[in-house]
């Protein structure tokens, strides 16, 4: 039988009308993307098959799971140094600070989520530049560092995959989790771009300036293979950047929508036929027209609908604590 919209399991969302705060007239940091985005999905066919819950606020506890209580401090009482906030890119408010700590609960929730119905998303997230003890890169805290903890802790999770494909290597991530072999870390991105001092993932694939659908695919395909052949993880994270995008500001690679979709279906078809639970984090996407990262991220949304939608039934318990619903 065909699935319907009736027999289908909604994608669970989560969203934070605070992912959008204040900030300086012509910042490069695209905020209205993200309420962009819920806008799309709620005036699309898409939004009788999604359920869109409320993000949570991270804790102290579970931020000190991976950044160091000094640094906690000055973020959360406003006391970082002027050469911290430049390597993180924002100024201080306290709206950042709520801004940051929904983005982590966020993540946290997709990845409860995802482990009883088998996929879920964060409508932010993907905050890999934040190292343990300093935020770099728009990012302050690590939400999939905190979310993996949080699981390995109260879920019973053994071995997670983290599958990074934002345009940007994911240096915090790696460098917290080094050494780790429960936390098996993956970053394909542009090996001349930001951070141009990099830490080691378990695999890293940097790649050219330019480089375009037929050769990024290449390259991912083969490398999510060889980690599937050697690993069997109880849970992925998919930071489904949006920056790889020919027109992105901060690129410099030549992905167009298509090819993007296409990257998106590698790694949801993976994990689907696997039975690996997948929580999706947005990440990255700085398109010259805002329009066009929102669209890329709403495909991504709409492929994890139809990718939930194609084994009915399969994980289809419904989430126990997320009534708090948009």
């Amino acid at each position: 039988m065909k699935p319907t919209s009736e027999n289908l399991s909604p994608l669970t969302l989560f969203y934070s009308d605070t992912f959008a705060f204040p900030l300086p007239d012509g910042h490069r940091f695209p905020l209205q993307k993200y309420s962009l985005l819920r806008q799309a999905i709620r005036q699309s066919d898409l939004n009788a098959r999604v359920r869109m819950c409320s993000s949570p606020r991270a804790s102290d506890e579970q931020l000190l799971r991976v950044h160091h209580p000094e640094y906690i401090d000055q973020v959360l009482s406003g006391t970082l140094a002027p050469d911290a906030l430049r390597r993180i890119g924002f100024p201080w408010s306290p709206e950042l600070v709520e801004r940051s700590r929904r983005s982590v609960g966020g993540t946290i929730a997709a990845c409860q989520a995802a482990l009883e119905t088998g996929l879920a998303m964060n409508l932010a997230g993907g905050t890999h530049h934040a190292h343990s003890c300093f935020g770099s890169g728009f990012c302050l805290f690590n939400d999939v560092a905190v979310a993996a903890r949080e699981v390995q802790i109260h879920a019973g999770i053994r071995q997670i995959l983290i599958v990074d494909c934002d345009v940007h290597q994911g240096d915090g991530t790696a460098d917290i989790f080094s050494g780790d072999p429960t936390v098996f870390t993956f970053s394909i991105h542009g090996e001349r771009n930001f951070p141009f001092r990099k830490s080691a993932s378990d695999l890293d694939i940097g790649l050219p300036d330019g480089i375009g659908d037929e050769a990024y695919l290449a390259e991912l395909h083969s490398a999510i293979d060889s980690i599937f052949e050697r690993l069997c993880p109880d849970l992925v994270f998919y930071l489904a950047g949006a920056d790889p995008f020919q027109d992105d500001t901060l690129g410099r690679m030549k992905l167009t929508k298509a090819g993007l979709s296409k990257r998106d279906e590698l790694v949801l078809t993976a994990c689907r036929e696997r039975g690996i639970p997948l929580a999706i984090t947005l990440s990255g996407g700085y398109a010259r027209r805002i329009e066009d990262a929102v669209a890329i991220h709403f495909e991504t949304v709409r492929l994890a609908v139809n990718a939930l939608g194609r084994r009915p039934g399969d994980r289809g318990v419904e989430p126990q604590g997320l009534s708090d619903k948009i």
